[in-house]
């Protein structure tokens, strides 16, 4: 790899700790770097998830928000239980890079809207301190669907999740996203400081009401007060979110350390594209985020359906579909001209299901998808994608078809989904899902004449609608026996 040096941001823009760095580089004239003052910079967000998505998603729009319109909207970017994201961002004092890839060329920004970084299992007290502190408007989420505790049947919080349970028990002394949320919340109000803005970024349907209700129903259980005052003063806007984000490989880092001339462990690779529409209603406040493209809507639901079902579903598809075959990559998959055809289908059956969406022109949002997955660049692992599928098909697939079946449809190319995830658990013999003991049983428990009846019989795995819908059923069966022959 290339030197060894660490990140030196030339000229007004200062590596905020260049002084204590003896083999600082410059970086290259060509790479894109914050153009604010990051010394200047004070913290005005808290945002819980430090994965590869925030860093190429809200930390890129905040950037760009920050160089239209500068305030106080420092990121401070916390961990829940991970401490080597954190350590790795210490270490190169909040600055990392992100690779823009596309077949017409790449592109490399340095992003640099982090003021500080924690890991909440080693430093609970600090970011509950963030959390109660003035200067805080804003909480956003990237913890992924599993990490609420949400309860698939009752849609409230899962008291059985081992986050929730410890932070029902000790709430003072929070593990979970919820329990942060409701304990810096509690500590606010008994301050008399206003709450702050709830700003979910995760994949789940009306996900700010979703986060509302969870914060609400703990709350309820430490104090009524507390949760009135949530209830009346707290803001909790839905959005979504949009960017495809590879898990970084040693062929990322390399390509960084070749373009910047420095090492960067915290490189990511990404697509040009990105979106996030965003419902507008912030307690005190928030960034220029349209500057950087954003959407402020009043209804964000049109735009999440649509992301949920053609963007995240068609990638459920893929993902099974290349494991089924062998295929490591999304790529892979969409260079074989059959399985295209296939994802084509089934993009026009969640299209059937949508209502209209303000703004865009679905069958153009549709072929931008296919060349999206298509992009020779970007190497995102169907395994990747595969993971936790049982949460993710509630909403990505498993809505549609109800749908489209109360229509009077078939729901057949919804069907061909969940048979592909079935027949992708059989071959592997194993999955990465919270849900994956049961799961595994139920595969175990294989009936010939009723291939998916241990599936349907794993209680919330299925929408009610569809475990009582025998010709639905009959039709993932009838599927699972083509992927078997």
């Amino acid at each position: 790899m290339a030197s060894s040096a660490r990140f030196f941001i030339p000229n007004s823009v200062e590596y905020n700790a260049m002084n204590r760095l003896s083999n600082s580089t410059a970086l290259p004239a060509a790479v894109s770097v914050p153009a604010f003052d990051r010394k200047a910079l004070k913290p005005g967000i808290v945002h819980i998830g430090l994965g590869a998505f925030h860093r190429c998603h809200q930390a890129v729009y905040t950037q760009k928000a920050l160089e239209t319109s500068f305030g106080p909207w420092g990121i401070v970017a916390v961990n829940l239980r991970s401490a080597e994201p954190v350590k790795a961002l210490a270490e190169q004092d909040g600055l990392y890079s992100i690779m823009v890839r596309s077949a017409e060329g790449d592109s490399a920004e340095v992003i640099g809207a982090t003021v500080d970084w924690l890991c909440a299992a080693d430093r609970r007290e600090d970011v509950l301190d963030y959390l109660s502190s003035p200067d805080i408007r804003i909480v956003t989420l990237t913890v992924s669907e599993k990490a609420y505790g949400l309860d698939p049947v009752t849609g409230g919080l899962d008291f059985k999740h081992p986050a929730i349970a410890a932070d029902l028990a000790n709430p003072q002394a929070p593990v979970g996203a919820v329990g942060f949320l409701v304990e810096g919340l509690a500590r606010r109000r008994e301050r008399g400081i206003p709450p702050f803005t709830v700003l979910c970024c995760d994949n789940l349907p009306s996900n700010g009401h979703v986060v509302r209700r969870l914060v609400l129903d703990m709350a309820r259980r430490r104090d009524a007060v507390l949760a009135r005052w949530i209830e009346e003063e707290g803001r909790f806007p839905c959005s979504m979110v949009d960017r495809i984000v590879p898990a970084a490989t040693d062929e990322t880092l390399a390509r960084a350390a070749q373009v910047l001339g420095v090492e960067d462990s915290l490189a990511l690779d990404t697509e040009p594209f990105m979106q996030w529409v965003i419902e507008d209603d912030f307690v005190s406040g928030r960034p220029q985020w349209e500057a950087a493209g954003a959407v402020f809507a009043q209804a964000v639901a049109p735009y999440e359906d649509m992301k949920l079902r053609l963007l995240n579903g068609s990638h459920t598809l893929i993902a099974h579909l290349g494991i089924l075959h062998d295929l490591e990559f999304v790529r892979d998959v969409m260079a074989v001209p059959e399985f295209v055809q296939i994802v084509e289908r089934h993009m026009q059956a969640a299209a059937a299901t949508l209502e209209p969406v303000p703004g865009i022109d679905l069958p153009f949002y549709r072929n931008q998808l296919l060349e999206r997955f298509a992009n020779p660049t970007i190497a995102h692992r169907n395994e990747q994608i595969a993971m936790d599928t049982s949460q993710k098909l509630p909403q990505r697939i498993l809505a549609a078809a109800v749908e489209t079946l109360k229509a009077g449809g078939n729901a057949a190319e919804f069907a061909y989904v969940v048979a592909l995830w079935i027949a992708s658990i059989h071959k592997r013999g194993d999955l990465n899902d919270p849900r994956r003991d049961e799961i595994l049983a139920a595969a175990k428990r294989l009936d010939s004449n009723d291939p998916s009846a241990a599936f349907f019989a794993v209680e919330g795995l299925f929408l009610p609608e569809l475990v009582q819908n025998r010709d639905w059923r009959d039709l993932v069966n009838g599927e699972l026996q083509k992927l078997s022959a």
